[in-house]
């Protein structure tokens, strides 16, 4: 496939299935809706949290849903993402190959070990990309948003997004709160902070501004 070299791609990287839709669904959904070809990469199949096969399936069903142009997929164990050169790679080719203006990834303060090795691996790999910025998740710790998107437009749609994870919704580990309340609230809260009714919110780790 040949990807174009416009400068209107954006890359999201998850550690894991449904990682992408909580922390920047409705913002990928917002690049697609202006034509940005949107591209995931989802570093492992989250087996440990359900059927691989199944979460596969989700995730390649949320990705048609949001317009995405191709899912890649990292392959690697769930709960044992390595700290290692080889999720550096990973993310490298798939950045040779898509050649993105904007990378969204995991943050690099979280409980999950994961999404910490994944934040990590992604500042490596993204040392020569122009626009790199962090997104949150339930397990996010101390995380600040420096950016804000308005997407009380997609909101919606973002549920519509995290309802293909059907095997996840529940699991909160929270008595009465799907991930899709959650969804809600968090939306909610960073839209106060961006003085929107509801807004996703980001770290820079680097943005450049052109004029």
């Amino acid at each position: 496939m040949v990807y174009p070299m416009n400068g209107k791609n954006i890359l999201a990287i998850g550690a894991h299935p449904d990682d992408i839709e909580f922390g920047c669904g409705g913002t990928l959904l917002k690049y697609s809706e202006q034509g940005y070809g949107i591209y995931l990469l989802v570093l492992t199949m989250g087996d440990v949290g359900g059927n691989s096969a199944i979460r596969k399936k989700e995730q390649e069903a949320s990705a048609v849903l949001m317009g995405a142009r191709k899912v890649f997929w990292g392959n690697f164990s769930d709960t044992e993402l390595p700290a290692s050169k080889s999720v550096i790679t990973t993310i490298e080719s798939v950045i040779h190959e898509t050649r993105p203006q904007t990378v969204l990834f995991n943050y690099y303060d979280d409980t999950h070990q994961d999404h910490r090795i994944a934040a990590e691996a992604g500042i490596s790999a993204t040392r020569y990309i122009q626009e790199v910025l962090f997104f949150e998740v339930p397990s996010s710790r101390n995380f600040e948003p420096n950016v804000f998107v308005d997407i009380q437009g997609v909101l919606k749609k973002k549920f519509e997004l995290l309802k293909t994870h059907a095997s996840q919704v529940k699991k909160t580990k929270v008595k009465d709160l799907t991930i899709l309340k959650s969804a809600e609230s968090c939306a909610n809260f960073r839209g106060y902070q961006g003085r929107v009714k509801y807004a996703e919110g980001f770290k820079a780790l680097r943005i450049l501004k052109e004029f």
